[in-house]
């Protein structure tokens, strides 16, 4: 038989998984494919996690297919799941067929530094599929082959644009997910109401609808960057909700009582102070790090934590931003999250100077700041 192993998070499950499973088995003939859900990732943290018997759930309702087989081996195991004892294990169950792992194209280029590759290599052949980002993955295929001496199959697949990252934060802020997942996952998440922030969920009422669609945009840039910036998926998800969240309160509200407004703040910033107080006061955010994220998300200031950087830039860049210079600090955003706050700063700098407008005085030392530190 030709049976393919295909292991990863699933948290949860989504469109393109599925995708690539039906293509790697129309393209390499396959006779079954093994889908096997992570315990814990060895690549992965920090991210907002259900438990395992739900992932294991959500698989088994997104993979129909009769070749496909759902395997508990990982989360029985517990602990960090390693590829190599799992392709181990397959290949003692299944010693005379051919066997396969699936993996993105993009994993190739890391593979030598995952534990026990040649382990790996010696159960199975790879089976690879190009990500939306890297449609041609003939360079690293070469550069795997030229290290590994080994060949890897490509089958063919170029994946649409889908994560579980946004996944989960359009659900963890009760948003509709069915264009991403299985109708059944989606259904089986809601019921159960995987990865929903009800905190975050209730500001909603505070906005415009625009501007809770930015509001979801900054969610999903702040999720997507989290693991860059080393900020958990929870407080980006919840700092990034509550930004905005007393943007449209007028200063004789109730959710404003007893709050003390700063002078000599400009109209455009001081919806970031009376943010964190709500979020505070209102929502019952407690976290230091997350309400002083909504407090700098203006502005920012000196010597910004990494939450603060990361909704900052995340306000400013999130897919819905369009001004001349965006795209470039998208490209730093995936790479340095200081040189990417430095060129913000130093263009909003800019933009006020050039339309006439006030600086915050925090703005500018933020900048000055920064740029003492040569980032």
């Amino acid at each position: 038989m030709k049976i393919a192993i295909y292991g990863g998070a699933f948290n949860p499950v989504h469109n393109e998984h599925v995708n690539i499973v039906n293509a790697a088995i129309d393209a390499l003939g396959l006779d079954k494919v093994i889908i096997v859900p992570t315990n814990v990732s060895p690549h992965k943290g920090g991210e907002l996690s259900v438990r395992g018997r739900d992932r294991l759930e959500m698989c088994r309702l997104a993979f129909t297919d009769k070749r496909t087989e759902i395997s508990d081996c990982e989360i029985k195991r517990g602990g960090i799941s390693y590829s190599y004892v799992t392709c181990r294990r397959f290949r003692k169950l299944y010693p005379n067929d051919e066997l396969y792992f699936i993996i993105g194209g993009d994993m190739l280029s890391s593979f030598r530094y995952w534990k026990e590759p040649e382990e790996i290599l010696k159960c199975v052949t790879l089976a690879v599929c190009a990500r939306e980002n890297a449609k041609d993955i003939s360079s690293s295929v070469r550069s795997f082959s030229s290290y590994f001496k080994k060949s890897v199959v490509d089958f063919g697949y170029v994946g649409k644009d889908v994560s579980s990252t946004k996944v989960r934060a359009l659900a963890a802020l009760g948003e509709d997910i069915s264009d991403y997942v299985p109708e059944p996952t989606a259904k089986y998440i809601l019921s159960k109401g995987l990865y929903l922030l009800p905190e975050a969920r209730g500001v909603k009422k505070y906005l415009t609808a625009e501007r809770w669609r930015h509001t979801v945009r900054v969610a999903v840039c702040a999720a997507s960057h989290a693991r860059l910036a080393g900020v958990y998926e929870y407080d980006a998800l919840m700092a990034a909700a509550l930004h905005d969240c007393a943007k449209y309160l007028g200063s004789d509200a109730s959710e404003l009582k007893g709050f003390a407004f700063p002078e000599n703040v400009p109209s455009p910033v001081m919806h970031q102070y009376t943010g964190a107080y709500v979020a505070e006061h209102t929502f019952g955010i407690k976290d230091k790090n997350v309400l002083n994220a909504v407090r700098y998300h203006t502005s920012g200031r000196e010597n910004m934590s990494p939450l603060e950087k990361l909704i900052f830039l995340s306000d400013m860049l999130e897919e819905g931003r369009d001004f001349e210079g965006v795209d470039e600090l998208r490209k730093l955003f995936e790479k340095d999250l200081d040189v990417c706050l430095l060129a913000a700063l130093e263009h909003q700098i800019a933009y006020l100077k050039g339309n006439s407008k006030p600086i915050y005085p925090l703005t500018e030392r933020a900048y000055r700041y920064l740029k003492e530190q040569k980032y």
